[in-house]
């Protein structure tokens, strides 16, 4: 399978789209100033303990405070609390967590009102996204994950992923990393983990280690509370790392700082695969070279039109997802209502698994699925989607139609679903409905340009526009870009962009940075 992924970094924000045979089948839009990340640990303060919930309000920093369960302060909870005792008692030096003493467990039917207390120091670690109202859900229990190991201080033993069968490898896997792992360390061997030697698992372990000793200097060194002490990697490193294995062919990034970090990433997990990041220096929009945008466009909304005029109808709510199945405009007498059901049925499956990953859905998913009366047909249906969920990497759970037909899957949400405006805002009227004549368009588009150049004094910039749009202003040999460009010198140029509505414009200097020539009321 031909797997590649496409990084757009922009002024405003990254994204990312994971490609299977030219196929967009993963997208992640992510801010720059975004505040929260999974992984991300924080030495924090306790806000308020609500016996009630056997919970607590832990404030890490932000206007919206984190919720911690007791079931999620982790069994060894007792060690880290007296270890940040002996980490905060001498700020020179920091006490060696190989002489930390590991404390009983955490008794599984506690209270938090016996562990926790108001304005008490505590590292918890994000592990969900703050979703609409609520706040980031945190645990107690600290992990560094890597490309095969994940790292959990105060753990006991060592844990070999379940997706790995053989007994044998298994048993070396666990006999290796019991050799090599750090004291007072636990470690989960992750399923990529399969057949790598030694000293790859042992780098990767060490570093993971460190990442734990920067976490404890820090802890140790700054008085500030909350604080935090641990910055996850950027989101083209951390989907890198999860999906990344050796089919992968190609990486494409449009920033140069962006590229050499996931470049530096690919050379220390697998050496030989460096060579497939790439720096993109193409004029077209890096989305609309590799049709990213039109898939984006078409992917995304509320209606999803797939094979043979069927389509899918998706309504988000906070509690769940719904999703209908409709036939359309589809008629086939030949095969008959029940085999033409079947078809629609199994190419709403095939989709629905896309969009699952494409809008990364979690929580619970209703799917509304054509009536069929065969059991053999909607036991058919169920098997192509548990199939197509086989590469989903959320953690989820299918259930066999209902004597409803409706399908229930619960897939793990992490982060909010993904929920792409496809609708433009006309860029000329701002939403009031009426625009200046478009014949009129190139005489503003002109004005700006000369704006730009005459009083400004930026002579070298882009400028992106509708295809349509750019298609006109560059036709014929003496073409309106070649009239421009005699009259406000050669240092720019017109690109079309699919992203743009139509009669939309955008400016970029010649550092990429964006120019903001609009005005809601224009002048000739």
């Amino acid at each position: 399978m031909n797997r590649e992924i496409v990084i757009d970094v922009q002024q405003k924000g990254i994204s990312i789209a994971l490609l299977e045979e030219k196929r967009l089948v993963e997208y992640q839009k992510e801010p720059r100033e975004a505040t929260f990340s999974v992984g991300n640990i924080y030495i924090a303060k306790v806000k308020k303990v609500m016996p009630g919930l056997n919970a607590a309000f832990v404030d890490v920093g932000s206007e919206r405070v984190g919720f911690l369960h007791y079931l999620d302060l982790g069994m060894q909870f007792a060690s880290y609390e007296k270890y940040l005792k002996q980490v905060g008692s001498d700020r020179k030096k920091l006490f060696p967590f190989q002489k930390a003493s590991r404390q009983p467990d955490l008794p599984k039917d506690g209270s938090v009102q016996n562990v926790l207390a108001r304005d008490q120091e505590m590292l918890v670690q994000i592990v969900k996204e703050p979703i609409n109202t609520k706040g980031p859900r945190l645990t107690g229990e600290i992990s560094f994950a890597g490309r095969y190991l994940v790292l959990v201080p105060f753990g006991d033993k060592v844990s070999v992923s379940g997706k790995i069968k053989s007994g044998e490898e298994r048993a070396r896997l666990k006999q290796l990393i019991n050799s090599i792992r750090p004291k007072n360390c636990g470690v989960i061997v992750r399923t990529v983990a399969e057949g790598k030697r030694v000293a790859e698992l042992d780098g990767e372990l060490n570093a993971l280690y460190q990442r734990w000793m920067q976490v404890l200097e820090r802890v140790q060194q700054n008085t500030e509370r909350p604080l935090l002490v641990y910055e996850e990697a950027g989101r083209a490193v951390a989907l890198i790392r999860d999906i990344f294995n050796p089919t992968f062919e190609n990486i494409y990034v449009n920033d140069k700082s962006v590229m050499e970090e996931v470049k530096s990433y690919i050379s220390l997990i697998a050496p030989d695969k460096a060579g497939i990041v790439s720096l993109y220096t193409g004029k077209v929009p890096i989305f609309d070279n590799f049709n990213v945008t039109r898939q984006i466009k078409s992917s995304f909304g509320k209606t999803i039109n797939y094979k043979h005029g069927a389509y899918l109808v998706i309504e988000h709510t906070e509690a769940m997802h719904v999703v209908d199945v409709n036939s359309g405009n589809r008629t086939n007498a030949e095969n008959g209502q029940e085999q033409n059901a079947l078809e629609v049925n199994l190419g709403a499956a095939d989709e629905l698994a896309r969009q699952l990953r494409l809008r990364d859905m979690g929580g619970i998913i209703v799917v509304d699925f054509i009536d069929m009366t065969l059991a053999e047909d909607r036991q058919i249906l169920y098997d192509r989607m548990c199939k197509n969920m086989q590469n989903d990497r959320a953690k989820h759970n299918i259930l066999p139609l209902s004597k409803f037909g409706l399908m229930q899957i619960t897939r793990q949400r992490v982060r909010p679903a993904m929920d792409v405006t496809v609708e433009e805002v006309c860029p000329t009227c701002f939403g009031k409905g009426k625009i200046k004549p478009s014949m009129l368009f190139t005489e503003q588009l002109e004005q700006k340009i000369s704006q730009l150049v005459n009083h400004i004094g930026i002579k070298r910039f882009t400028l992106y526009v509708h295809p349509y749009v750019a298609a006109y202003i560059n036709q014929g040999v003496w073409s309106l870009k070649r009239k421009w460009q005699m009259k406000y010198g050669f240092g720019w140029n017109i690109i079309a962009s699919q992203k743009m509505a139509y009669l939309q414009y955008e400016f970029y200097d010649a550092k990429k940075q964006f120019i903001d020539m609009k005005e809601e009321i224009e002048t000739m």
